[in-house]
């Protein structure tokens, strides 16, 4: 499964910065105690972790903790230690930049869910208002593909009405996708391959489904822009109502 940029970035920052860092120190080792050259290491893992993740801070800590080892305890050059204080700043560093790591990652991502959800619930309510103005429930359907586009960060999408042909994966209403003849680990895997199928209904009927073609090797979106598209399906096929053919669901 292909790596996120943004953390990639990170991850490569999370070995390069710790001991950018370290070594721009050693000039001035001399005249730096040991515990503020922590603090300044500390510093960098922060940094690693806003633009990242968890994992990407953990590993700058793990850095951090090595490259000061390496370059600012005595014997110098080596990954060993001597001095009691030296051991102890090291193991210090190692765990306070473990736990900023994590406080860092935790508000970056409640940061992220903030903003996701109130974008969520303002795609929902746009939709909800044009469908109340809009002149035909075939427009309803082309404005909430167009927004299954944007929340799911597809390739494609098109909006199919009439029968059911074929078996595609489908998204279901618990955001989880079934796969015919398999068990879908969809965290895990990815996007199946091919279109995804996710049904609009209207009072247990169905009106149709637009079949979804994610970006290939990308990974699958969060659970919660899934269960968004879900809504966003209802919300069209509330529009279309009887006006389809009804079709048994299978």
């Amino acid at each position: 499964m292909r790596i996120p940029p943004r953390d990639a970035a990170a991850f490569a920052a999370a070995l390069l910065a710790p001991f950018a860092v370290a070594l721009a120190l050693v000039p001035v080792r001399a005249d730096l105690s040991h515990t503020n050259a922590a603090l300044v290491l500390v510093v960098a893992v922060v940094a690693v972790s806003a633009l990242g993740n968890r994992y990407a801070g953990a590993l700058a800590a793990l850095s951090a903790a090595a490259w000061f080892d390496f370059f600012h305890t005595a014997p110098y050059q080596s990954l060993h230690i001597t001095g009691r204080a030296d051991i102890e700043t090291a193991v210090l560093l190692l765990l306070v930049g473990l736990a900023v790591s994590q406080l860092a990652a935790r508000a970056r991502l409640l940061r992220v869910v903030a903003l996701t959800d109130a974008g969520h619930l303002e795609r929902l309510h746009e939709t909800a208002r044009f469908a109340r103005f809009a002149a035909s429930p075939d427009d309803v359907a082309e404005q909430v593909r167009r927004q299954l586009v944007e929340v799911l960060e597809l390739r494609a999408c098109r909006f199919e009405r009439g029968s059911l042909l074929g078996h595609p994966a489908r998204l279901e209403q618990d955001g989880s996708v079934s796969v015919p003849d398999w068990v879908w680990d969809l965290e895990r895997q990815g996007w199946p391959q091919g279109e995804i199928e996710l049904r609009a209904t209207s009072g247990g009927r169905y009106q149709g489904r637009f079949m979804m073609t994610p970006v290939p090797g990308a990974p699958a979106p969060p659970l919660e822009s899934r269960l968004v598209a879900v809504t966003l399906a209802a919300q069209a096929g509330a529009a279309l109502g009887d006006s389809a053919p009804v079709v048994s669901r299978r």
